[in-house]
Formats: C-alpha cells, sequence, structure tokens
C-alpha cells in the first residue's frame, strides 16, 4: 500500500508564499499521476493539480492556473506544490494524492492513494 505524507503547510498572508511537499513510499512513484486537492471547512473536497509520470504534463483547476505549480522528483519520490500570490479562500487542509492508472480524463477524480492532509491559512 502506498503512504503518502503531506508537509510544508501553514499561516501566511495574502500575496504571501509556501511550498508544500508530499513524500511517498511507494517504489513505483515514478510512474503514479500524482495530485494535490484540498478541503476548505463545510466544503466538498476539490481538484487543484495534477502530474503526470515521464513526461511531467500538468494540469490545474482555473482557480489556481499561473499562481500554483506542481512538480516531482521521481529520484526523491517526491511531489511538491508550490503557491504564490495565495488568497484567503485558497484555505483549505491539501492532500496529496497518487493514482496508478494514467489514463484518466480529466484528471481530478478517482486516485487511490491519499495523505492525511496539510493545513493552508491565509489570512492578514
Amino acid at each position: 500500500q502506498v503512504q503518502l505524507v503531506e508537509s510544508g503547510g501553514g499561516l501566511v498572508q495574502p500575496g504571501g508564499s509556501l511550498r508544500l511537499s508530499c513524500a511517498a513510499s511507494a517504489r513505483s512513484f515514478s510512474r503514479y499521476r500524482m495530485g494535490w486537492f484540498r478541503q476548505a471547512p463545510g466544503k466538498e473536497r476539490e481538484f487543484v493539480a495534477a502530474i503526470w509520470p515521464i513526461t511531467g504534463s500538468t494540469y490545474y483547476t482555473d482557480s489556481v492556473k499561473a499562481r500554483f505549480t506542481i512538480s516531482r522528483d521521481n529520484a526523491k519520490n517526491t511531489v511538491y506544490l508550490q503557491m504564490n500570490n495565495l488568497k484567503p479562500e485558497d484555505t483549505a487542509v491539501y492532500f496529496c494524492a497518487a493514482d496508478p492508472d494514467t489514463s484518466t480524463w480529466p484528471p481530478t477524480y478517482a486516485y487511490d492513494y491519499w495523505g492525511q492532509g496539510t493545513q493552508v491559512t491565509v489570512s492578514s
């Protein structure tokens, strides 16, 4: 079973930046599509970003496009989410997810493995 552990969350002012990390235990990490989701209080979990293996192609939800960047380091079994120009509406628990099946389109659902989440709070 794949284990995912997120880190890097915290409190930041609007306009600030944070970099989230997700460490994966899977030996096959380099073959998994990785994603980031978030869930705000009282809201449903929503897709944020995804990155494919090998090609490194990325996909973002419209609300974070041009502000967030997902990346991965296969040698370290780690996926990152660089978040810039943060807004209060970005406040949420951010979850890392892994999907052995890279064919699903759009890549906004059907992930098999999930981390426990890291809190991101954007407030002045």
